[in-house]
């Protein structure tokens, strides 16, 4: 006899990945003394702040968040940071990458860039709050060496990642053994696409930094991408500044993100938008992960989100 599954009691993708980050949330703080959350005000660490806040309702998320601000974070993402935290009632840790510029344990970079400084910052805030798991927005979907992480990561004794040994993973069974001095990173949304990001922000009308959408903006065009004129992104002498309306696929740090033309100024029309476009976020908007073939491998060995 076959079995017809019944339309109003299936659950949907967006229920199944729900539960699924909702479930290893739990798991994590089971399991572990000291996570933390790191929260860049980005649209993937809301979603994951919004399912740790679904997890324990109607109590308070029983971690802090961690933010490593850049010092070159767009201001519209710092205030959202605030207001989201101060509004769940949440503990925020920040690492200022500023402070280790000030004095001389980390020098800018040629470049300008500051999202690659973000490393030693972030390891030492772990180390400082006795961290043993560190929640992630990362998605296998968004690049190549993020696709080869394990939902629970081990990192050694210095933070690193090794690619070439890593734990298996079969069913929901996750292995969070580490030793003394060593952590794990774990990533709840690591199966979830832009697009399921971009659905699941519809569906639970979470609010978001107004960046996301699209706005008129002074903009530079180089390497490809638009780049917002700025304290921290000025044009150069061969490059013209115009207006156009813009949106951000990522917010990142300002020395590194760059935004793309769109007038998909409400959630529903993102939907669309990313639906129909062949490039990945990070494709299409990170300069940092244009430096090498593989340039964010390299960062996350090095202890990197």
């Amino acid at each position: 006899m076959s079995t017809v599954a019944d339309p109003t009691t299936a659950l949907s993708t967006l229920d199944l990945l729900e539960a699924e980050g909702i479930h290893i949330i739990r798991e994590v703080v089971a399991e572990f003394e000291r996570p933390v959350l790191l929260f860049s005000g980005g649209k993937d660490s809301v979603v994951v702040l919004h399912l740790a806040a679904k997890a324990f309702a109607p109590g308070r998320v029983p971690f802090p968040v961690l933010h490593v601000d850049t010092g070159h974070n767009f201001p519209e993402v710092i205030r959202f940071r605030d207001e989201t935290v101060a509004r769940l009632g949440i503990d925020l840790e920040v690492a200022r990458v500023q402070d280790y510029i000030d004095d001389g344990r980390l020098a800018e970079r040629p470049d300008g860039t500051r999202n690659p400084l973000q490393t030693q910052p972030l390891l030492d805030a772990i180390a400082a709050g006795r961290h043993d798991a560190v929640f992630g927005g990362a998605r296998r979907d968004e690049d190549k060496a993020r696709a080869k992480e394990r939902i629970i990561s081990l990192r050694d004794e210095f933070g690193q990642w090794d690619p070439r040994n890593q734990r298996p993973e079969l069913w929901s069974l996750y292995n969070g053994r580490h030793l003394p001095g060593q952590h794990v990173r774990a990533f709840p949304i690591s199966n979830w696409t832009e697009l399921d990001i971009w659905r699941y922000i519809e569906r639970e009308d979470i609010a978001l930094p107004p960046l996301y959408y699209a706005h008129e903006r002074e903009v530079f065009r180089r390497s490809g991408m638009w780049w917002a004129v700025g304290e921290f992104s000025q044009p150069r002498d061969n490059e013209q500044v115009v207006h156009r309306t813009v949106r951000y696929r990522t917010v990142g740090d300002m020395s590194c993100t760059g935004a793309v033309e769109s007038d998909a100024a409400d959630t529903a029309a993102i939907v669309d938008e990313v639906a129909r476009t062949t490039l990945t976020e990070r494709g299409a908007t990170r300069a940092d992960d244009r430096i090498s073939e593989a340039a964010m491998e390299d960062r996350k060995k090095d202890g990197y989100f």
